[in-house]
């Protein structure tokens, strides 16, 4: 097997507003040759009781090589209130596009493997380089495709988070389990397929939250939200990971 490297710190800037350390690094998976870029929004302090958050943004047809540094609305929220967060690029400028037709349980499904792939590396990585931290409490949070993603590791690792939020994720069936326990933020303007979300009943079952936003768009759970908005999601994310 190849040697598993790490490419790290390219850039490390603190924002004076904020109280946090912000840096971007690469990470190198050796047995897929892939690099993983990554921010890192680092909290004031860290101790064994930080809970670690890892960021996944959503689909952009792969034009944008900083996708997952635009959602810094959430992402500097989280770590001023003390979690450490960690935001992946999952698209590559090479990459092959996501597909827009067919089953997309079947046609997305290798978008979204690839994505739990980045996701598993980067918390085997971030162990060895950050033991300290909570990772009994591991969180993860995706926004539209990177909420598919999220739900796919959902499925595939329970063992390894605590608790999964997707924001208006539409394709990726959540896993119907009380472990790791399960959120979703809804938007207004679009429905998820059919299954995908859990039925009342199954929401009180396994306790899964689902919160529906009135007058918050799929589009306004990115960058292109109000202030008003954000403000909003970031409320109902903090009451999630609490």
């Amino acid at each position: 097997m190849k040697k598993l490297t790490v490419i790290f710190i390219l850039l490390l800037f603190t924002f004076s507003c904020f109280s946090q350390t912000e840096f971007t690094t690469s990470l190198f998976d050796g047995v897929r040759n892939r690099v993983i870029p990554i921010a890192v929004y680092q909290p004031q302090k860290v101790n064994s009781k930080t809970k670690v958050v890892i960021f996944n943004h959503g689909y952009d047809g792969n034009k944008n090589s900083k996708s997952n540094q635009t959602y810094s609305y959430l992402t500097r929220f989280l770590s001023q209130k003390g979690f450490y967060v960690i935001s992946i690029q999952h698209e590559l400028s090479d990459d092959s596009l996501l597909a827009m037709k067919g089953d997309f349980m079947q046609t997305r499904m290798p978008n979204w493997e690839r994505g739990v792939a980045n996701i598993y590396f980067t918390i085997q990585e971030f162990k060895k380089l950050k033991p300290q931290l909570d990772w009994d409490k591991l969180i993860l949070i995706g926004h539209s495709n990177g909420g598919d993603m999220t739900m796919l590791f959902a499925t595939k690792y329970p063992q390894l988070i605590d608790k999964a939020i997707s924001m208006d994720h539409r394709r990726m069936i959540m896993p119907r389990t009380e472990k790791p326990r399960l959120y979703t933020l809804r938007g207004c303007d679009y429905d998820a397929d059919a299954g995908v979300l859990p039925t009342e009943r199954e929401q009180e079952q396994f306790h899964m939250k689902v919160v529906n936003l009135d007058g918050v768009t799929h589009s306004n759970m990115g960058e292109n939200g109000t202030e008003e908005q954000h403000n909003l999601i970031n409320r109902y994310v903090y009451e999630f990971v609490r």
